[in-house]
């Protein structure tokens, strides 16, 4: 039998298939959030079955989860996204005691307990600072491409002190910034470890390690060794970690699935 995992998030949709019987990955697929969300929702999904030759009624169950979950019109159910990516990061990596999800519009920090269950967590989802907005913003206003973002701040030599709480704000402190003459990696750094030092805010010094990074800001470069120079410890990227909420609800559907033949 094969399960679905539907991840609607702020920026991008994802889609998981899975063999429930051995919670083995058969097909996934991306594209880019937009206003008809149900309408690209289902459009990927039947691109992802089509690409791979599976009919619709081979899937037996479907589970969304993501910021647009409840648009989801295919959806058997819905689950947060906490739970998700959860159980996402504790199949792939079963050893996780603390992850870390840095999205497109907000960041989470979820301490597991030895069975991969969420202990608690913390949520920051009022401002886009310290989310990949801000990134996002930055690579605007410096006018490079966001995959750049990186390098540049490897090459820095004197971070930037970026202060502001408000993405609008900090926006505002960059052009200041760079009128003084800043130079561009130095407050890309700062950036960096500006979105770091949210983290840190969220979690205190209460991080039991392993601590694994996942969401969209887990791909840009240098975004993992700024978290980990803030917390001290070491920070590792989950495999393919833009799929690891879509991956948690599929795995979740099996379960269900499962649950209901018993």
């Amino acid at each position: 039998m094969i399960c679905a995992g539907i991840d609607a998030g702020s920026r991008t949709i994802k889609v998981i298939l899975i063999d429930a019987e051995n919670v083995q990955v058969i097909a996934k697929g991306i594209t880019d959030q937009g206003v008809e969300q149900n309408r690209l929702a289902l459009g990927l999904f039947k691109k992802v079955l089509k690409k791979n030759g599976i009919n619709k009624k081979d899937v037996a169950a479907v589970v969304a989860t993501g910021y647009g979950r409840n648009a989801v019109s295919i959806a058997d159910t819905t689950i947060t996204e906490i739970t998700c990516h959860a159980v996402g990061v504790h199949h792939l990596m079963p050893e996780a005691m603390t992850v870390i999800d840095i999205g497109g519009q907000d960041r989470k920090l979820m301490r597991l307990d030895n069975h991969g269950r969420v202990r608690d967590f913390a949520m920051n989802d009022r401002c886009a600072a310290g989310t990949g907005r801000f990134l996002e913003v930055v690579a605007e206003r410096l006018g490079v491409e966001l995959e750049s973002l990186g390098d540049m701040a490897a090459k820095s030599r004197d971070p930037a002190a970026i202060s502001s709480m408000c993405v609008v704000f900090a926006e505002t402190e960059i052009i200041g910034l760079l009128a003084s003459g800043t130079a561009s990696e130095d407050i890309v750094a700062g950036v960096q470890a500006s979105i770091a030092a949210r983290i840190i805010s969220m979690a205190g010094r209460n991080v039991t390690p392993p601590v694994i990074f996942t969401g969209g800001v887990a791909m840009v470069s240098g975004m993992a060794e700024a978290i980990q120079a803030a917390l001290g410890q070491t920070v590792t990227v989950s495999p393919d970690p833009r799929m690891t909420g879509a991956l948690g609800a599929a795995i979740l559907a099996s379960r269900q699935l499962n649950a209901a033949d018993t």
